[in-house]
Order: C-alpha cells, then sequence, then structure tokens
C-alpha cells in the first residue's frame, strides 16, 4: 500500500514539472513573438531606407517622440508595428526586400527616385498619406478616396468624372510639387501604399483601353503612338489595319524601346513597370496591395492608414479582380516565343518583386 502511495505521489509530482516547463515554453514563445523587431522576421536586414531623391542629401530622421506635430505619422498599423498586420501584407514586404536584395535582379528592381517617380506619387497632408499611381489596376477610384479626404468634395460620388484626372481641379498635388526637404520628410513619415496585379494582364488592359477602345479624349493613342510602333515594329508592312498587340509585345519587349518612350512622353505610364513608375526597393512602403484580391486589400490600407472611419473606398463590381488566365493565354497566343521572353525579360522584375509566377505558356 505504502508503494502504490508513493508511485501515485511520483507520478503527480512528474505531472506537475511536465505542466510548468510546458507554460514556461508557451510564455518564451509568448515573449519572443511580442518584443521580435518587427522588421527583422527573425533575421538580421538592414532596414530599406531613401538612398536617392532628386538632389536630396542623406538626413537624419529623428525618433518618434521629437518628430514635429505636423509630421507625426497617423496610420494606425505603421512600419513600428508590422507584427499586427495580417501575415500576407508581411509576407509581400518581406518578399519585397529580399527581392531587392538580389543583385541578380539589380538592375530590373531598381531605379532613382527621379522625377519622374515623384510625379507619380499623390499627397494626401491632412492624413499623412502618399499613395503611388499605378495605372490599370483601380488607380481612379484610390484617387477619388484622397480627393475627399483632401477636402475637395465631401464624398466620392460627388466627384465629376471629369474631374478625377485634371490636377489643376482635383486638389491632389504631386510629390513633385514640394521642396526636397519637405519631399524627404513625407517619405520618411506618411504612409504609403500603392496597388499591383499581374504585369502581363495589366499590360492587356492598357492595350485594350488605349487602342482598342480608346477614348474620345485621348486621339494621340490612335493618331501618334500606334503609328509610331506600327513604323517601327509591325512585321508586314502592307497591312493596314490598325495596332495589334503583336506590335505593341515587340515594341515593349525590345531592349531599345526608350527612345520612341521618349518621343510619347508620360504617356507611357500606362505600361512601364512597377518599379519604374514607383521605385518600391527606394521607397520604404507600407502596404502594397493587389489587385487580384483588392475587395480584402481596400478595406485593410483604409484601416492601416487610420482613414477608415472616414471614406470608404468605391464598391468593386463581382468578378472585376479575378485573374483571367483564358483571357491573357488568347491574346499571346499567336505571338512567338521569342517575342514574350523578351518581354517577360523586362518585366521579370515586377513578377518577382510582387509574387507573380512567370507564365505557364512560357515554360511549355
Amino acid at each position: 500500500w505504502l508503494t502504490s502511495d508513493n508511485m501515485h505521489h511520483q507520478w503527480l509530482l512528474l505531472a506537475a514539472c511536465f505542466w510548468v516547463i510546458f507554460m514556461f515554453m508557451v510564455a518564451s514563445k509568448f515573449i519572443t513573438l511580442t518584443f521580435k523587431d518587427p522588421d527583422g522576421y527573425g533575421a538580421k536586414q538592414e532596414p530599406l531606407i531613401l538612398t536617392a531623391v532628386t538632389k536630396v542629401e542623406e538626413v537624419h530622421v529623428p525618433e518618434e517622440k521629437h518628430r514635429p506635430e505636423e509630421f507625426q505619422p497617423t496610420g494606425k498599423v505603421f512600419l513600428g508595428n508590422l507584427i499586427r498586420q495580417p501575415l500576407v501584407h508581411m509576407e509581400r514586404l518581406e518578399l519585397l526586400r529580399n527581392v531587392c536584395r538580389d543583385t541578380a535582379l539589380r538592375d530590373l528592381s531598381h531605379t532613382a527616385v527621379s522625377k519622374f517617380v515623384l510625379d507619380r506619387i499623390f499627397v494626401c497632408d491632412k492624413h499623412k498619406i502618399l499613395f503611388c499611381q499605378t495605372p490599370k489596376v483601380g488607380n481612379t477610384q484610390w484617387k477619388k478616396v484622397l480627393i475627399v479626404l483632401n477636402g475637395a468634395f465631401s464624398s466620392i460620388e460627388e466627384i465629376p468624372e471629369n474631374i478625377v484626372h485634371d490636377h489643376e481641379k482635383n486638389g491632389l498635388p504631386r510629390l513633385s510639387s514640394f521642396s526636397d526637404s519637405e519631399i524627404k520628410k513625407r517619405l520618411n513619415l506618411y504612409f504609403k501604399f500603392f496597388i499591383v496585379r499581374d504585369p502581363f494582364e495589366r499590360l492587356i488592359s492598357a492595350f485594350k483601353d488605349k487602342f482598342v477602345h480608346n477614348p474620345r479624349f485621348e486621339p494621340w493613342y490612335r493618331h501618334e503612338i500606334a503609328p509610331g510602333i506600327i513604323r517601327k515594329y509591325r512585321k508586314n508592312r502592307t497591312e493596314t489595319k490598325g495596332l495589334q498587340f503583336e506590335d505593341f509585345v515587340r515594341y515593349l519587349g525590345d531592349p531599345n524601346h526608350r527612345w520612341l518612350d521618349v518621343q510619347f512622353g508620360d504617356h507611357i505610364i500606362h505600361w512601364v513597370t512597377y518599379v519604374e513608375l514607383c521605385a518600391p526597393c527606394e521607397i520604404a512602403y507600407s502596404v502594397i496591395g493587389h489587385h487580384e484580391t483588392l475587395e480584402d486589400d481596400a478595406p485593410y490600407i483604409l484601416k492601416a492608414a487610420g482613414i477608415d472611419h472616414l471614406v470608404s473606398y468605391p464598391t468593386i463590381p463581382p468578378g472585376i479582380t479575378v485573374y483571367n488566365r483564358t483571357k491573357v493565354e488568347r491574346y499571346f497566343s499567336g505571338i512567338s516565343k521569342r517575342d514574350i521572353r523578351r518581354l517577360y525579360a523586362r518585366f521579370e522584375g515586377d513578377f518577382k518583386l510582387f509574387g507573380y509566377p512567370e507564365p505557364d505558356f512560357l515554360l511549355n
């Protein structure tokens, strides 16, 4: 009986020891996750800082408590609190940083923060937000959100369509309109975001919008840009039909495309790379939204920027953001593998930086 009682006490003691060890492990894990460097993700990484801003010398960014009131960030989820972001947004930023450090892709992932980039970034000083426009990814709706936040109109429904892209009347200043020191402050302290989508699907959207449907108030796409591409890149010069997608692909994939880009001016923003538009390896963006998941990303961005109680993203029609693989394959079906590979070579940085897989029709 004594032996049985002793064994009973020993088992109780052993169970108590295991319980204490288990609770210690849980507490240790909780402490590690709570106090882990939010930018480190378990490994020592160099922070992304602005390295080039049109003639701006690198300046020291003061600690949060020393920042002047007008430049205090207002976002509820900011760089110092990345651990609270949903996993998908943390993974996107981590992927971006990893690809930016890949020396083999440096020429495809890095660009100077030039006036061209600063012209793409719109400013909302009232709520300390910067938005880099990437055409053909729902950019118009985000501009409406910022127009309301800047106070030009009280609601999105009140904004006339002809005002949205009229930068003289919509109350949206570009970052390039500020002094170098003001640019630097905003880039370092404001909430910054932009939206991407599958690079090839975006090019199809740009082609259809500018050269097929072509709104009447943009005649230069059909009457100036299309003829320039046809003269240079159409193989069968006897054809008289308008610009074909094959011509467009051949132009975009040409390593010497820039000589035409200069002639076309800023109209090329509809098909230049995300890297050239927004300099994602030079500017530390807070959030990168994806067009394919915009239904989830739009509310998250508004909440992360601390403005979800002030404005809502316009209703997204069902199915409009879904990746249309059949459409993409149909557009590229009649184009030579050489031309597609050259096109992919130009946009490879966009594919890799934002996690889009190489198209299947390039692998077959």
